[in-house]
């Protein structure tokens, strides 16, 4: 049991490395940043959870997340989205629950930081979002739905995917608006140098002149997992089925918008449970996959080395849950058999004395 619950997870983890950066072989540390990038850990509620799957899904992202913390020592950690299953139904009381344990096991030292984005099981699809859901998400996590995150000179900007449905509700006009004035600060940190510089950009807070790394929970548009060719990418059969906009992915229009806005070197998101590279125009994105067992039996997360020009990422498996069954199931086979073999002598011994014992 300590072996699969425990020591498991840091000989599979301490296999993994940070990637090395394409202009630099000893990049410079006060100018790179180490990022962790996970996504979907859905943690279970009160309404659908069952208390075992529960206890056993949390053990096992505590123990991977707790591992690799020690092991990788990030300056940051983003999870893109979906940190509960139910938050989406939870009333005030199970959400301070969920929000307690899901902070109890993903807690971390105080040199990492840990930011998250918001998903639609965390508030809801745009039918079911509300102010409420989103407001206490916002207080707990410190998430607003479009704003910039500044490290060491490099931009990260966190969307709420959620809301930009395109219908001008309350609160996807708000979303837009965020969006909007975060184009508006990116794009007068391309004009420091600029003569129009301060005729255009007086009143706007500056920011590092670094093109931005996107994050958020729905990916881009596209319309299958078909490309998709990483080994933990969709099934065969789900590469087939066609995506929904606005549902399994952002629609066309809000994807162009996006690009357009925000002109990102790189984004990542998450939502599909399985992994993904694809190329907008020459835009990586990487979709993330599930961090969770009960998403999928090989979870990962994405390492990145990220400087102000230039990044690498590299991915990083957790241990399967197969490897733990087949563990278990050994070490049970290999118990029996021990057993058998010590209690049948006894056994053999037994029956000879009182053979032996028997008056003729």
């Amino acid at each position: 049991m300590f072996f699969c619950e425990f020591l498991l997870y840091y000989l599979v983890l301490i296999q993994c490395h940070w990637p090395q950066l394409k202009t630099s072989a000893s990049p410079d540390p006060t100018s790179t940043l180490k990022a962790m990038f996970l996504s979907d850990t859905h943690l279970l509620g009160e309404i659908t959870g069952h208390w075992f799957d529960k206890l056993r899904r949390e053990w096992q992202m505590e123990r991977a997340y707790q591992s690799a913390i020690w092991l990788l020592q990030p300056d940051i950690v983003f999870i893109l989205g979906d940190l509960f299953d139910e938050g989406k139904w939870s009333n005030s009381k199970s959400w301070e629950n969920d929000v307690a344990r899901f902070q109890s096991i993903f807690r971390h030292p105080p040199h990492t930081e840990l930011l998250v984005v918001v998903g639609n099981h965390d508030i809801g699809f745009h039918y079911e979002m509300t102010a409420h859901k989103l407001n206490r998400f916002e207080k707990a996590f410190n998430f607003t739905s479009g704003k910039v995150v500044s490290r060491k000179g490099i931009n990260f900007v966190l969307v709420n995917s959620v809301a930009l449905e395109g219908d001008d509700c309350i609160i996807c006009r708000a979303a837009e608006d965020q969006i909007l004035e975060v184009s508006r600060q990116l794009s007068c940190s391309r004009l420091k140098n600029h003569p129009d510089f301060v005729k255009k950009c007086r009143s706007v807070q500056p920011l590092p002149a670094s093109a931005p790394v996107l994050l958020q929970h729905y990916p881009l548009y596209r319309e299958s997992d078909s490309e998709c060719t990483e080994e933990d990418s969709a099934s065969p059969e789900e590469k087939k089925v066609l995506f929904k906009e606005r549902y399994d992915v952002l629609s066309q229009d809000a994807s162009q918008k996006l690009l357009r806005l925000i002109q990102p070197r790189l984004i990542l998101s998450g939502h599909t449970h399985s992994a993904c590279r694809v190329l907008h125009g020459n835009v990586p994105e990487i979709s993330v996959p599930s961090f969770s067992w009960r998403n999928r039996n090989n979870p990962s997360f994405i390492m990145g080395l990220i400087t102000a020009e230039d990044f690498s990422l590299e991915k990083c498996f957790l241990p399967t849950e197969d490897t733990v069954i087949y563990t278990y199931c050994g070490a049970g086979v290999l118990l029996g058999l021990c057993a058998a073999i010590y209690l049948l002598p006894l056994s053999f011994s037994k029956s000879f004395d009182t053979t032996k014992q028997k008056p003729v």
